[in-house]
């Protein structure tokens, strides 16, 4: 009796209901009260016995076992709620029947008359999935009554939907109070203004006036790059619109007789008419075809640079901002006129409930949804023209805000029906002419469909009415109704989730500037009639935008943008190509007929316009002939030179920047240096007395294993290891003992023995790596050399300590400054202005180039960097060391076991490699560089306009979203056997949007949420995700929220404004 719950509340108050059930419906199909029904009892037999059967369906769900529903919106069922979607629909029907038990009107007794049979036709409408869930029949029945009972649009977010219908439904409630027709007028014209605005973002905008902090804190919410801010100016053309149309429904209210009223409403109804002709002919004329099916003679043709659209495309954009004035200002206080002129707002109709809902309604639709309000009342106007008997229904017992009401929901769902009739004609046509859509049961399906025709064609117009999605199983030409559910179809938070990958960070980017361009076509009408739940498709080189309309009012709307994958599979391949032809067909040839068709009108997509957007666009090229090319890997290593040594200068340049007291920290650091270089010539002295005396211990330095020396204080037979010698200088031998030929050496010098030592400096020396030793024991005190400055002011340009000894010798080292760059070494110096400090001499340039230590100090520090890099072999490096060491991966040597020990110089190293191969690169394509002025300007171009690294760095993402101008990556193309460069350059480049057959997507996601919830047919092979270029099926199920979707880049709602 008591079923197995995920929570124990669960279990009590489900058994609970259960009886409750069980009593209620014993009641409601008691005998006696079906025959007092129908007063007939064969009639009564069937509803007993069948109304039992759909009793205890619904009580399986409360006390045995939760059933999987065919209709199902949430992915999980966290609170048990599906547990109570039978019972629910059951209490339902019971209600009626005990209203009808206490009130005994006629109008009652039919319904329940009319339930009582339907009762027994519950379980066929759950297994067929046409009932929704309790969560998606609540939020469905909100914004219908939302969207057309009060006036308002679907909302962007489950929250916004609930404030904002509770806050419309007040409205209502409150002018049914107000005793005054021109209070009711005035009320309903104000708040009709106020609701259609963006109030999240005008409260936003209060808070930052108010709370500086608050406002920061959900600044951090909100979607930015758009430029949304709302201002005074933009509060005082609100607050002048809002006194303008109050004083305007005002005085055509209270002023005017009825006769002089009933006069000129007529005229503003041609007015209206003629309003409607013009908006709408501008509208056609900004798309690129009209109705969908002509192309527009006078769109720009053959579109294929930025600067030849704009320049063709000034005309439109007059011609958009005429009609954005018409439906921003004219249109709006024409309807307003229009409806302050009726006769119906009269005291003898002032509290009627139906007047209070249609007035308010449409007084707020004016503004909230100019075009299809205009669209609605043009209708009623003519329909009020036309009939002359003023004794009709229509005139007599209909006002003007319930003739509007039953308009609008007729041509909302007259719309629905010609597109769920497109998407199904689609569908069942492209079965057949769709070679790879052709199945063995396609014929079958086909006849059945022309046989069956009046049972499909009921399914749609079912559909439509209800304004559910029409569900094609696993998008064969199989229909059912779907289950109602909101406009965005899923459950979750807009943006909340996506699959983010690497390529998501591009989408980051072009999200907000691609919202920006939005703004000026969806004002101009570009992109058709704007209405909450449209979706377009954008494309761009091989990126996919999918784009939402969640929600959208007075001068503004909100958007989702989404991303697609650009690894592209075979199936996004297949349709993205079909993609490009329409848009290619539409926009990118030369029309000599003035009235040419669009040739892929059966498609799901529709093109509409090309928007300029600032993105980054992506050229890939192949790098043969330029990086196997001997000559320029011998000229790399020379120009890696060149461009290590203006890192390094940059570096400590900027580092002194940082430093404050610049000339006190001269004088210090120059003290120490003098009292330095006192003590260590005192040890030197002290050293080479000890050497003289001591017998056979002194040691074998490291220029001894490179060549004879003659010098005095060196010996051929001397073991003695540096090492040693520096533990005597030091103080840190404890022991002293002799060298006996023979014998074991126990002397311990830093942990180590002689002998570790010994081979330790061999190795390093010799300048190969093996045997490996434990970096952890190389923690040996290092000689660091001693530099005297001529200038006081090079020790700001001095390259760090622990960067000025390394794992080459002294001689090797002399033998290696020839390829030190000492003009260019010259002339980078020249060209630092030290702006930074306060006083300075005016030779200061001279002295500092001319100080030898400081050249001395960057010469070492680049050879060691280039030795540990490319070693001392003068050969020129091969492709793929190339692209080991740009990638990271350098091999490794002695002398990368000290660049990789000194993190921040390996960086800087690794810069300078990847600049040398941009310059290498850039060279081969460009010429070579002239002299030292146009390399140092290559320079500072890479370092100020360009990232240069790999495709997965961190940085690379980081760099796109900072917005870099150009991004360099190199790869390998392990197929092909080729290099590849990558290069992104941002820059205002063209994007294409078309428009969506929006019922169409909802079918197919309907049918994507029916498939993996209730079927749980998740084979990534299922023939509803393969390609279908027609209804872009791929694309569709990629563009759905996860988890079913996979879009790689889901943003958060996205502000408009369309001012």
């Amino acid at each position: 009796i008591i079923p197995g719950k995920k929570f124990i509340a669960n279990a009590f108050c489900h058994s609970i209901l259960a009886g409750v059930l069980c009593g209620l419906g014993t009641w409601y199909l008691l005998p006696n009260r079906i025959t007092s029904l129908y007063s007939n009892i064969g009639g009564t037999v069937i509803i007993f016995v069948f109304g039992w059967v759909t009793i205890c369906i619904g009580e399986y769900s409360l006390i045995i076992n939760t059933v999987t529903e065919t209709a199902t919106f949430q992915a999980q069922d966290t609170y048990e709620i599906t547990a109570l979607m039978r019972p629910f629909y059951i209490f339902a029907f019971i209600t009626v029947d005990l209203a009808h038990r206490f009130v005994n009107i006629p109008t009652l007794k039919c319904t329940n008359q009319v339930l009582h049979i339907a009762f027994l036709f519950l379980p066929l409408l759950w297994a067929v999935g046409i009932l929704p869930p309790i969560d998606a029949l609540f939020l469905w029945g909100i914004e219908q009554t939302l969207e057309f009972g009060l006036g308002g649009s679907p909302m962007l977010s489950h929250r916004r939907l609930y404030l904002m219908f509770f806050v419309s439904t007040g409205t209502v409630a409150a002018s049914y109070f107000i005793p005054s027709t021109i209070g009711v007028v005035l009320f309903m014209t104000g708040f009709g203004f106020i609701l259609s605005l963006n109030l999240a973002e005008i409260g936003f905008a209060f808070q930052r006036c108010f709370h500086r902090q608050t406002a920061a804190v959900g600044a951090r919410h909100r979607p930015s790059g758009l430029g949304w801010k709302f201002g005074w100016r933009e509060f005082a053309v609100y607050f002048i619109i809002l006194i303008l149309a109050l004083i305007e429904a005002s005085l055509l209210h209270f002023s005017l007789s009825s006769f002089l009223k009933t006069s000129l409403q007529t005229v503003f109804s041609y007015v209206l008419i003629i309003l409607l002709g013009l908006t709408w002919t501008l509208k056609e004329i900004q798309g690129v075809y009209i109705f969908g099916i002509f192309r527009n003679p006078f769109y720009p043709q053959n579109i294929r640079t930025v600067n030849a659209f704009m320049e063709k495309q000034r005309r439109l954009l007059k011609v958009g901002v005429a009609r954005r004035i018409l439906l921003t200002i004219v249109c709006p206080f024409a309807m307003v006129a229009y409806l302050s002129l009726d006769s119906s707002l009269n005291s003898s109709n002032l509290h009627s409930v139906s007047m209070c809902i249609g007035f308010t309604r449409a007084f707020r639709m004016v503004w909230q949804n100019t075009e299809n309000a205009l669209i609605e009342m043009v209708v009623v106007s003519i329909v009020q023209l036309l009939v002359l008997d003023t004794e009709l229904w229509w005139n007599i017992s209909l006002n003007m805000g319930t003739r509007l009401l039953l308009v609008a929901i007729m041509r909302d769902r007259l719309c629905q029906f010609i597109l769920k009739l497109q998407f199904a004609v689609t569908v069942l046509v492209t079965s057949w002419t769709e070679k790879k859509q052709r199945r063995k049961s396609t014929s079958s399906l086909i006849t059945l469909n022309v046989i069956f025709f009046p049972f499909v064609l009921t399914v749609i117009i079912f559909s439509s009415v209800l304004s559910s999605p029409l569900l094609a199983l696993f998008t064969l030409p199989v229909f059912l109704v779907g289950f109602p559910r909101p406009s965005r179809s899923w459950p979750g938070a807009v943006g909340a989730t996506a699959c983010v990958c690497p390529d998501t960070v591009y989408y980051q980017q072009m999200a907000p500037r691609l919202a920006v361009a939005l703004q000026s076509a969806f004002a101009t009408g570009s992109l058709g009639l704007l209405s909450s739940g449209s979706h377009y498709l954008c494309r761009f080189q091989d990126r996919l935008i999918w784009i939402l309309v969640l929600e959208r009012g007075f001068t503004y709307c909100c958007i989702n943008i989404k991303g697609l994958e650009l690894q592209e599979t075979s199936c996004h391949t297949a349709e993205a190509h079909r993609v490009d032809e329409i848009f290619e067909m539409a926009f990118e040839q030369d029309y000599t007929s003035s009235c040419s068709l669009n040739h892929h009108f059966g498609n799901i997509l529709t093109p509409c316009a090309v928007l300029p957007v600032r993105l980054y666009s992506d050229a890939r090229n192949v790098l043969s002939g330029i990086i196997d090319s001997h000559e320029n890997l011998q000229q790399f290593k020379d120009d890696f030179i060149k461009v290590l040594l203006w890192i390094l200068v940059q570096y400590c340049y900027k580092k002194s920047k940082t430093h404050e007291n610049l000339n006190e920290m001269a004088e210090t650091e120059e003290s120490q240096v003098v009292f330095s270089q006192i003590s260590q010539a005192k040890d030197r002295k002290d050293t080479v007395k000890r050497s003289e005396t001591a017998n056979d211990t002194d040691s074998l330095n490291m220029d001894a294993l490179e060549e004879w020396s003659d010098n005095d204080d060196d010996d051929l037979f001397d073991f003695e290891f540096s090492e040693q010698k520096k533990a005597k200088e030091t103080g840190q031998l404890t022991t002293k003992s002799l060298f006996i030929p023979g014998a074991v050496e126990t002397q311990s010098i830093g942990g180590e023995s002689a002998k570790e030592v010994f081979v330790d400096h061999l190795f390093s020396a010799i300048g190969f790596g093996f045997p490996a030793v434990d970096r952890g024991k190389q923690n040996r005190p290092i000689n660091l050399p001693v530099v005297e400055f001529s200038c006081s002011y090079s020790k700001l340009l001095s390259i760090p300590e622990d960067w000025r000894s390394g794992p080459l010798t002294t001689t090797k080292i002399n033998d290696m400054k020839q390829m030190f760059p000492e003009d260019w070494y010259q002339f980078i110096l020249n060209q630092l202005d030290f702006l930074h400090l306060k006083e300075k001499p005016s030779n200061l340039h001279e002295e500092v180039i001319k100080d030898k230590g400081l050249k001395d100090l960057y010469a070492q520090g680049v050879l060691l960097s280039y030795f540990s890099i490319f070693g001392t072999d003068h050969v020129a490096p091969g492709p793929s060391y190339i692209y080991r060491a740009y990638s990271g991966g350098i091999p490794w040597s002695i002398g990368l076991d000290w660049l990789t020990g000194k993190p921040e110089l390996f960086q800087l190293a690794l810069k300078a490699f990847r600049y040398s191969f941009k310059l290498m690169v850039d060279k081969a394509s460009l010429g070579p560089v002239e002299d030292f002025k146009e390399l140092l300007n290559s320079l500072e171009e890479y370092e100020n306009d360009w990232y240069i690294g790999l495709v997965s760095d961190v940085e690379w993402q980081e760099a796109v979203l900072q917005e870099k101008p150009y991004l360099f990556s190199m790869g390998h193309n392990r197929k092909m056997g080729v290099y590849t460069g990558r290069v992104l350059t941002l820059q205002e480049l063209l994007v294409q949007v078309g428009r969506l057959n929006e019922e169409a997507v909802r079918a197919q996601w309907a049918n994507l949420s029916w498939e993996l919830l209730y079927a749980t047919n998740d084979d990534e092979e299922r023939y509803s995700i393969q390609a279908h270029p027609v209804l872009l099926r791929n694309l569709t199920v990629q563009a759905a929220d996860p988890p079913l979707g996979y879009p790689i880049y889901s943003s958060e709602p996205l502000h408009v404004p369309l001012f």
